[in-house]
Order: C-alpha cells, then structure tokens, then sequence
C-alpha cells in the first residue's frame, strides 16, 4: 500500500486530484475530459471547484498529494490555483510536505506565472513535453517547440522548482528510433528529477488517425517499439535515473507520490467535471460536462455519479494489476495478509511459463515482478489474473 512515514507512525497515503479541463488547442490524439478554454467559464469553474472543495463529506482527513491535472491546468492564472489550493487547505488537513503537482504545457508558463505557482504552494511541476523534434510536435498538433520546451524547464529552475517532471511520448507515427532517442538524449540534458514514458495510443475516433491517413504515416513496426522502449529505458539508466514503474523513471526519492496512490491501492479523491475518485472502498466520478458541473455546484445539487463498494474481487484484481506496474512488483506475503490469497498456490502453474521465458521473477512466498522485458507483455502476464476467485 501506499504509505509514508510521519513521526513513528505509518499511514495510509490519500491524495487530491483536481481536474482543469480547459486547453488552448485540442491535440489530435487526445481523449481526455477538455475543451477549448473560455475565460468566463474557466472563472465559473474555479468558482465551482472551490464550492465543491468546502462541500466534501470527507473533509478532514488527512492529505499527503495534490494533483492538478487535465487539460492544461497551467492556463489557470496563479492566484486561481492559489485560490483551489488555499479550499484545500482549509477543508483538509494537508501535511507540511505535500507534494502539489501541476500539470503545465511549455507554451503556457512565463517566469511571472510560474513564480505566482511557486509562491501558492506549488512544489512539482509536470511539463507535457512529449517530443524534442519540431516536426513530431507539429504531428501531434502541440503548440509548443523543443526550444520552447528547453526554455520552459529554465524558467522554472529560475523561479525556484527543484521537482519537475516531464512527458515523453514513442512510437509516434513516422517516427524512427534514432529521432526517439535524440528526444530521450535532449531530456536527459535537462535533467529533470521526474520522467514519464509513455507509448502514444491512437483512438479510434481521434482526428490523428485521419490524418495519419491522409499524410501517409505509419507506427513503426512493434520490434521497433520495443526497441524505442528498450533502449530509451537503457540511455535514462545511464544518466542516472531509476525506472519503478513501466512507464516512469526518478531520481532518488523523486518519484511521483501522487501516481503511487494509484498503483499502490491508496486514496484519493477527485474535484471538478469528469474527475475519478476512490476512498475507503467505494469508487465514484462527477458528471462530465463542465457547463452541467458548474451549474450544479452553483445550485448546490450533487455531481458525484455511480458510487459504488469494490468488490473483494476487484480490489484483489487491482492490486494484482496495479501492483505488477512497479518495477517492485507485488509483495506476495502483503498481498496475502490483505487479501487471503495464495498467488503461488493459485496462478503458479500459469505463470510459470513466462517465468521460463524470462519476463516475470517469481520469489515464492516474497515477491512477483515483472523484468524490464516482461513490461513489454504486461498485459498477456495480467491476464492470468482475470476472473480468478477470491480465496
């Protein structure tokens, strides 16, 4: 479970998210909760969120992460973050060292806006860089450059962040594994405390697909993926990074608190249009629309929707899941004292062949990991796991 120490005790961790669905331009990939940003309504919204905040049933307890997220949180004005956080604040008992993210597009910050961040409480920033090729982010339809990017990372050193993240995407289209790795090489040279890799996933109805079709591109065969994924992992070990989840690498003692909340069965609890939260068993999300949401808050009426208890089953299979992303993997004598489960007993025969081909460590009574070529097939290896009683 997610825990970190506080004095001599040890606690469960539980985060905030805050969900900011406004963005300058639409990506063509994309298939988030956003829109186009409307000044009149992001101000109703700040406004919404605020209200949502003080409202929470579960004010009061105890908070360890903040996670602005979306969309584009950074075209939020500093003094409007300030305003979310400081409801935050109030309503819940934030630790003394939060980690409060935002999430912040390179064409979006200036060194005023990100002092104001700086300044409000904000103390990591996540930059959506997900390429240093210019042609690659014209592609994706970003609005940024890699200039832009480098630029941004220097602002933010300049206004006092010292845990800064950025986003990596591979297996774009036209995209060869020698451009991939000139985009690892620049961020390297950054120097980052944080990175996230992520392999682009096209939608089907996004308008990318389209025009991967009218431009004639195409992804690179999936031997060439993993090699983009392989050998990108082995250049940011170099440069002194620690891979601990399939798609995220830190420094030491900078990995993302917020994201382990997801992965190592913690709490969290989202605010604003579309935003998901889990707490203490029970999983719901707020209605999508942000127009609907803010007149609901402003009417005082509910925005959370389809509540409902995990299953003994589910929570079993999530932390199968979710637990097997970590580089870690699954501490079987925990798993078995939570969940009264066997894993060995029960999967053991099943996941023996892909211990026989490598991509899985099996230390019977102790830990279940995938290797760094067993991420490659995470998800044939979760599959044992579908549908599997609860013992």
């Amino acid at each position: 479970m997610a825990r970190w120490a506080r004095g001599d005790e040890r606690v469960v961790a539980r985060g905030l998210y805050v969900h900011v669905p406004f963005c300058a331009a639409i990506c063509n990939y994309c298939n988030f909760n956003r829109g186009l940003l409307d000044d009149e309504l992001k101000r109703r919204y700040v406004d919404a969120l605020v209200e949502e905040i003080r409202r929470c049933p579960e004010a009061g307890a105890a908070i360890d992460t903040v996670f602005f997220g979306g969309g584009t949180p950074s075209l939020l004005a500093p003094g409007e973050v300030s305003r979310v956080l400081g409801a935050c604040r109030e309503a819940f008992s934030l630790a003394v060292d939060a980690e409060v993210t935002l999430e912040a597009n390179p064409e979006t910050v200036s060194d005023r806006s990100l002092s104001g961040y700086r300044v409000g409480g904000v103390n990591r920033l996540s930059y959506g860089v997900q390429s240093f090729r210019d042609a690659e982010l014209r592609r994706l339809g970003r609005l940024h450059s890699a200039d832009t990017a480098r630029r941004a990372v220097r602002l933010a050193r300049a206004a006092g962040f010292d845990n800064i993240s950025l986003d990596l995407m591979l297996w774009l289209p036209g995209q060869r594994l020698s451009e991939w790795l000139e985009s690892v090489d620049a961020l390297a040279e950054l120097a980052p405390e944080h990175a996230s890799i992520y392999l682009l996933e096209i939608y089907p109805h996004a308008p990318l697909r389209d025009e991967m079709v009218r431009g004639g591109w195409s992804v690179a065969p999936d031997e060439v993926a993993a090699e983009m994924y392989l050998q990108g992992l082995s250049r940011l070990d170099a440069a002194g990074y620690e891979q601990y989840e399939i798609s995220n690498v830190a420094r030491p003692g900078r990995r993302a608190r917020h994201n382990l909340l997801y992965w190592e069965s913690g709490h969290w609890l989202g605010f604003g249009g579309g935003a998901h939260s889990t707490w203490n068993g029970v999983r719901w999300r707020n209605l999508s629309s942000t127009a609907e949401y803010v007149d609901r808050v402003a009417a005082g009426r509910p925005v959370r929707m389809d509540a409902r208890t995990l299953s003994a089953e589910e929570r079993l299979e999530e932390a199968l899941f979710m637990g097997l992303r970590l580089t870690e993997g699954i501490d079987l004598q925990a798993l078995a004292a939570r969940h009264g489960l066997d894993v060995v007993g029960r999967y053991g025969a099943e996941l023996s062949r892909f211990v026989d081909l490598g991509v899985l460590v099996l230390d019977p009574g102790r830990r279940l990991a995938l290797t760094r070529e067993g991420m490659l097939v995470a998800n044939e290896i979760m599959m044992v796991f579908i549908g599997g009683p609860v013992r």
